[in-house]
Protein backbone atom coordinates (compact mmCIF):
# COMPACT_ATOMS: atom_id res chain seq x y z
CA UNK A 1 0.00 0.00 0.00
CA UNK A 2 1.60 3.59 -0.78
CA UNK A 3 1.64 5.76 1.86
CA UNK A 4 0.25 8.98 1.07
CA UNK A 5 2.71 12.11 0.16
CA UNK A 6 2.14 14.62 2.42
CA UNK A 7 2.43 18.31 0.38
CA UNK A 8 5.12 20.55 1.39
CA UNK A 9 4.30 24.43 1.24
CA UNK A 10 7.00 27.29 1.96
CA UNK A 11 5.95 29.76 4.52
CA UNK A 12 9.16 31.20 5.63
CA UNK A 13 12.19 31.83 3.37
CA UNK A 14 14.83 34.24 4.42
CA UNK A 15 14.33 37.97 3.11
CA UNK A 16 16.20 39.48 -0.43
CA UNK A 17 17.09 42.38 1.57
CA UNK A 18 18.89 40.19 4.24
CA UNK A 19 22.07 37.79 3.69
CA UNK A 20 23.24 35.14 4.22
CA UNK A 21 26.27 35.87 6.57
CA UNK A 22 25.77 34.00 10.15
CA UNK A 23 25.17 36.63 12.73
CA UNK A 24 27.60 37.21 15.74
CA UNK A 25 24.66 37.76 18.04
CA UNK A 26 24.31 35.88 21.19
CA UNK A 27 21.74 33.37 21.80
CA UNK A 28 18.24 34.49 22.38
CA UNK A 29 19.60 38.01 21.46
CA UNK A 30 16.31 39.71 19.58
CA UNK A 31 18.80 42.08 17.37
CA UNK A 32 17.82 39.01 14.86
CA UNK A 33 14.28 39.40 14.61
CA UNK A 34 14.96 43.24 14.16
CA UNK A 35 16.94 42.49 11.16
CA UNK A 36 14.44 40.35 10.23
CA UNK A 37 11.61 42.60 9.90
CA UNK A 38 13.42 45.44 8.28
CA UNK A 39 14.44 43.74 5.76
CA UNK A 40 10.93 42.06 5.19
CA UNK A 41 9.28 45.62 5.09
CA UNK A 42 12.13 46.77 2.21
CA UNK A 43 11.32 43.77 0.36
CA UNK A 44 7.59 44.61 0.77
CA UNK A 45 8.18 48.06 -0.14
CA UNK A 46 10.40 46.96 -2.99
CA UNK A 47 12.93 50.00 -2.06
CA UNK A 48 15.39 47.76 -1.22
CA UNK A 49 17.85 48.92 -4.05
CA UNK A 50 17.29 52.98 -3.51
CA UNK A 51 17.78 52.01 0.66
CA UNK A 52 20.88 52.88 2.53
CA UNK A 53 21.40 51.99 6.15
CA UNK A 54 23.82 53.44 8.65
CA UNK A 55 25.21 51.38 11.85
CA UNK A 56 26.57 52.13 14.91
CA UNK A 57 28.72 50.89 17.32
CA UNK A 58 27.55 48.31 19.66
CA UNK A 59 26.38 44.82 19.63
CA UNK A 60 25.42 45.72 15.86
CA UNK A 61 28.28 46.69 14.83
CA UNK A 62 28.60 44.97 12.06
CA UNK A 63 24.92 45.06 10.65
CA UNK A 64 25.86 45.87 7.29
CA UNK A 65 27.07 42.29 6.76
CA UNK A 66 23.82 41.47 7.33
CA UNK A 67 21.57 43.35 5.19
CA UNK A 68 21.52 43.11 1.37
CA UNK A 69 21.65 46.64 1.02
CA UNK A 70 23.65 49.48 0.67
CA UNK A 71 25.18 49.93 4.28
CA UNK A 72 27.14 52.47 6.03
CA UNK A 73 29.50 52.55 9.25
CA UNK A 74 29.04 55.53 11.32
CA UNK A 75 31.44 56.39 14.25
CA UNK A 76 30.06 55.95 18.05
CA UNK A 77 26.61 57.69 18.07
CA UNK A 78 26.83 59.66 14.89
CA UNK A 79 24.78 57.55 12.73
CA UNK A 80 22.08 60.68 12.86
CA UNK A 81 24.58 62.69 11.83
CA UNK A 82 25.52 60.73 8.73
CA UNK A 83 22.17 59.64 8.03
CA UNK A 84 21.31 63.52 7.29
CA UNK A 85 23.89 64.47 5.38
CA UNK A 86 23.36 60.99 2.77
CA UNK A 87 19.33 62.06 2.89
CA UNK A 88 20.13 65.57 1.91
CA UNK A 89 22.99 64.32 -0.76
CA UNK A 90 19.65 61.77 -1.87
CA UNK A 91 16.63 62.52 -0.75
CA UNK A 92 14.95 60.05 -3.20
CA UNK A 93 16.67 57.09 -1.06
CA UNK A 94 15.36 55.28 2.00
CA UNK A 95 17.90 56.07 4.45
CA UNK A 96 17.44 54.82 8.11
CA UNK A 97 19.97 54.24 11.77
CA UNK A 98 20.20 51.03 13.58
CA UNK A 99 21.32 51.76 16.95
CA UNK A 100 21.25 50.55 20.68
CA UNK A 101 20.62 52.29 23.83
CA UNK A 102 24.14 53.10 24.19
CA UNK A 103 24.96 54.57 20.68
CA UNK A 104 21.51 56.68 20.56
CA UNK A 105 20.99 57.66 24.27
CA UNK A 106 24.32 58.41 25.36
CA UNK A 107 27.20 59.44 22.94
CA UNK A 108 24.78 60.22 20.43
CA UNK A 109 21.86 61.92 22.32
CA UNK A 110 23.07 65.10 20.99
CA UNK A 111 22.65 64.10 17.31
CA UNK A 112 19.80 62.16 17.79
CA UNK A 113 18.11 64.99 19.60
CA UNK A 114 18.95 67.63 16.71
CA UNK A 115 17.97 65.07 14.18
CA UNK A 116 14.37 65.19 15.24
CA UNK A 117 14.34 68.71 16.44
CA UNK A 118 15.26 69.37 12.73
CA UNK A 119 12.50 66.97 11.36
CA UNK A 120 15.39 65.24 9.28
CA UNK A 121 13.29 62.73 6.59
CA UNK A 122 15.35 59.79 8.01
CA UNK A 123 14.07 56.55 9.81
CA UNK A 124 15.53 54.96 13.42
CA UNK A 125 15.46 51.51 14.32
CA UNK A 126 16.50 51.94 18.01
CA UNK A 127 16.95 48.79 19.82
CA UNK A 128 16.49 49.53 23.73
CA UNK A 129 17.59 46.35 25.69
CA UNK A 130 18.79 48.45 29.23
CA UNK A 131 22.48 47.69 28.88
CA UNK A 132 25.75 48.12 27.11
CA UNK A 133 25.89 44.60 25.63
CA UNK A 134 28.92 44.54 23.31
CA UNK A 135 31.38 46.05 26.04
CA UNK A 136 30.65 43.96 28.82
CA UNK A 137 27.03 44.47 30.52
CA UNK A 138 27.90 47.90 32.36
CA UNK A 139 24.71 50.47 32.72
CA UNK A 140 22.90 52.20 29.92
CA UNK A 141 20.96 55.36 29.76
CA UNK A 142 17.95 52.80 29.56
CA UNK A 143 18.72 50.29 32.19
CA UNK A 144 16.03 49.79 34.69
CA UNK A 145 15.80 51.36 38.73
CA UNK A 146 17.24 48.68 40.68
CA UNK A 147 18.52 46.72 37.71
CA UNK A 148 22.25 45.09 38.29
CA UNK A 149 24.65 45.99 35.72
CA UNK A 150 28.70 45.45 35.99
CA UNK A 151 28.64 49.04 36.66
CA UNK A 152 25.80 48.57 39.19
CA UNK A 153 26.05 45.24 41.08
CA UNK A 154 24.24 46.42 43.62
CA UNK A 155 21.24 47.73 41.09
CA UNK A 156 20.38 51.26 39.77
CA UNK A 157 20.19 53.98 42.23
CA UNK A 158 18.50 56.60 41.16
CA UNK A 159 19.49 58.53 43.76
CA UNK A 160 23.04 58.44 43.13
CA UNK A 161 22.55 57.85 39.31
CA UNK A 162 19.60 59.00 37.71
CA UNK A 163 16.79 57.63 36.32
CA UNK A 164 16.32 55.49 33.36
CA UNK A 165 15.65 57.98 29.83
CA UNK A 166 12.69 57.60 27.91
CA UNK A 167 13.65 58.41 24.53
CA UNK A 168 10.56 57.69 22.23
CA UNK A 169 8.96 60.02 24.53
CA UNK A 170 12.28 62.51 24.40
CA UNK A 171 12.01 62.57 20.95
CA UNK A 172 7.82 62.50 20.29
CA UNK A 173 8.40 65.89 21.98
CA UNK A 174 10.37 67.12 18.95
CA UNK A 175 7.84 69.82 15.99
CA UNK A 176 10.32 67.62 13.40
CA UNK A 177 9.06 64.20 15.06
CA UNK A 178 6.13 62.79 12.73
CA UNK A 179 6.07 59.11 13.79
CA UNK A 180 7.43 57.71 16.83
CA UNK A 181 6.46 54.46 18.87
CA UNK A 182 7.39 51.98 21.00
CA UNK A 183 6.98 48.25 20.44
CA UNK A 184 8.49 44.92 21.63
CA UNK A 185 10.08 41.82 20.42
CA UNK A 186 9.17 38.95 23.27
CA UNK A 187 6.48 36.81 21.56
CA UNK A 188 4.44 36.97 17.97
CA UNK A 189 2.08 38.56 18.62
CA UNK A 190 4.42 41.90 19.29
CA UNK A 191 7.09 41.40 16.70
CA UNK A 192 4.27 41.40 14.29
CA UNK A 193 3.35 44.52 15.67
CA UNK A 194 6.96 46.05 15.79
CA UNK A 195 7.12 44.87 11.66
CA UNK A 196 3.78 46.98 10.97
CA UNK A 197 5.58 49.76 12.86
CA UNK A 198 8.53 49.87 10.93
CA UNK A 199 6.56 50.05 7.55
CA UNK A 200 4.63 52.74 8.85
CA UNK A 201 7.44 54.36 9.44
CA UNK A 202 9.42 53.86 6.28
CA UNK A 203 6.32 54.99 4.88
CA UNK A 204 6.36 58.12 6.67
CA UNK A 205 10.12 58.84 5.34
CA UNK A 206 8.38 57.97 2.00
CA UNK A 207 5.84 60.76 1.92
CA UNK A 208 8.59 63.37 3.66
CA UNK A 209 7.01 63.47 7.19
CA UNK A 210 9.62 64.14 8.99
CA UNK A 211 11.71 62.55 11.49
CA UNK A 212 10.23 58.78 12.49
CA UNK A 213 11.80 56.32 14.97
CA UNK A 214 10.42 52.60 16.13
CA UNK A 215 11.82 51.85 19.74
CA UNK A 216 12.00 48.37 19.99
CA UNK A 217 12.55 46.76 23.29
CA UNK A 218 14.98 43.93 22.97
CA UNK A 219 16.49 41.36 25.08
CA UNK A 220 20.31 40.56 26.22
CA UNK A 221 20.27 37.16 27.84
CA UNK A 222 24.10 37.07 28.03
CA UNK A 223 24.41 40.55 30.25
CA UNK A 224 21.09 39.87 31.92
CA UNK A 225 22.48 36.41 33.64
CA UNK A 226 18.92 34.56 32.44
CA UNK A 227 18.33 31.90 29.71
CA UNK A 228 16.78 32.89 26.29
CA UNK A 229 13.25 31.80 27.45
CA UNK A 230 13.68 33.74 31.06
CA UNK A 231 14.95 36.59 29.22
CA UNK A 232 11.64 37.65 26.78
CA UNK A 233 9.56 36.68 30.20
CA UNK A 234 11.97 39.06 32.20
CA UNK A 235 11.42 41.78 29.45
CA UNK A 236 7.48 41.64 30.23
CA UNK A 237 7.59 41.83 33.60
CA UNK A 238 10.27 44.08 34.05
CA UNK A 239 10.62 46.34 31.25
CA UNK A 240 7.07 46.93 29.76
CA UNK A 241 6.24 48.46 33.08
CA UNK A 242 8.89 51.20 32.68
CA UNK A 243 8.58 51.58 28.87
CA UNK A 244 5.19 51.20 28.09
CA UNK A 245 4.33 50.15 24.01
CA UNK A 246 2.38 52.70 22.80
CA UNK A 247 2.28 55.17 19.86
CA UNK A 248 4.19 58.79 21.37
CA UNK A 249 3.49 60.43 18.16
CA UNK A 250 1.87 59.94 14.43
CA UNK A 251 0.73 62.60 12.18
CA UNK A 252 -3.25 61.66 11.04
CA UNK A 253 -2.34 60.85 7.28
CA UNK A 254 -0.31 57.35 8.86
CA UNK A 255 -3.04 56.49 11.62
CA UNK A 256 -5.20 54.85 9.49
CA UNK A 257 -2.26 52.79 6.94
CA UNK A 258 -3.16 49.17 6.48
CA UNK A 259 -1.08 46.41 5.25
Amino acid sequence: MDTPQTEVQTVYIRPASLSGTPTHYCPGCTHGIAHRLVAEVLDEMNVREQTIGVAPVGCSVFAYNYFNCDFVEAAHGRAPAMATGIKRVMPNHIVFTYQGDGDLASIGMSEIMHVAGRGENITVIFINNTIYGMTGGQMAPTTLPGQRTTSSPNGRDVETMGYPLHMAELLAQQPGAGYVVRRSLHDPKNIRQAKKAIRVAFEAQKRGLGFSLVELLSTCPTNWGVTPREALGWLEEHMIPVYPLQDFKVIPTLAELKF
